[in-house]
């Protein structure tokens, strides 16, 4: 009985192996990648009108995603060295729960809305397949606290401009300027610059020294504040970028800046005691 044990713990061994050096293999992640593109495109083929045997023929491979994207799933499972851990990375959470509502029937199903909506969301998964889509979005979500304090400076000066451009210029055309939340619209499409000019021309035309207002506007909120968050997304991405390179380094038994740096400071310490 030991022997069997033994022999099936060290043949399941030999499977996970094998499905680590799969999940770990670029052309398999290569694949994967593939896939997801021909779901997305079958997706888009779905929105045109097509005849009955092109519809089941759609039908037929988004199922055949779907088992593709299952199986990937269990090969990511088995090749996991822990296990228990396996759930505890948010993006495998996320695979397996698209993966497991896409099996949801699609058709004479009080579901088939939500099946249809998670085969949408199938593209998303390009994100946690690429690992250079999950630095960027991990760093927008660590980015985000900061970016709140940004954004609701922007508001209020949204606010505050929004409520002058209703009080001036009301009067002069009430679907751009009628009321405050219009007036922040008016002023959103001013900060895009979608045709501001033509907006300002209107209004200097009744006060000719408006275009303070616009310039103004502009410079705090197209320039200053728009580059504020792109600095903030920049640093954090710099440091998302920089704690992985250290979790790397330690990985592999490579020294880190930081150590480098308290050798360099070693170093110093003993030619000045000389």
């Amino acid at each position: 009985m030991t022997s069997s044990n033994n022999t099936n713990t060290s043949k399941f061994a030999a499977l996970q192996s094998s499905f680590y050096n799969l999940r770990s293999n670029k052309a398999f992640e290569l694949f994967v990648v593939a896939v997801i593109i021909f779901s997305a495109l079958v997706i888009g083929a779905k929105t045109y009108e097509l005849s009955s045997g092109l519809l089941r023929a759609i039908i037929i491979l988004d199922w055949m995603v779907t088992f593709i994207f299952l199986f990937e799933i269990v090969i990511r499972f088995i090749g996991e060295p822990n296990k228990k851990r396996f759930f505890h990375n948010g993006w495998n959470v996320f695979d397996t729960l698209i993966v497991v509502v896409s099996l949801i029937p699609i058709d004479n199903s009080d579901m088939a809305l939500i099946g249809r909506l998670v085969r949408i969301f199938r593209v998303l998964r390009m994100v946690s397949i690429i690992p250079e889509l999950r630095v960027l979005l991990n760093s927008l979500l660590k980015a985000l606290p900061q970016l709140g304090y940004v954004m609701l400076m922007m508001f209020i000066i949204f606010y505050i401009y929004a409520a002058i451009g209703a009080t001036f210029f009301s009067e002069i055309n009430q679907v751009l300027w009628g009321d405050i939340a219009i007036s922040m619209l008016t002023l959103f499409r001013v900060m895009t610059f979608e045709d501001w000019t033509d907006v300002m021309y209107e209004t200097m035309a009744v006060y000719p020294l408006s275009w303070m207002f616009y310039f103004s506007f502009i410079c705090l909120t197209a320039f200053a504040f728009l580059n504020m968050v792109i600095g903030i997304v920049v640093s954090t991405l710099e440091e998302e970028h920089a704690q992985i390179a250290k979790k790397e380094a330690e990985e592999s038994g490579e020294p880190t800046m930081l150590d480098l740096q308290n050798q360099i400071a070693e170093l110093k310490a003993l030619i000045e005691k000389r």
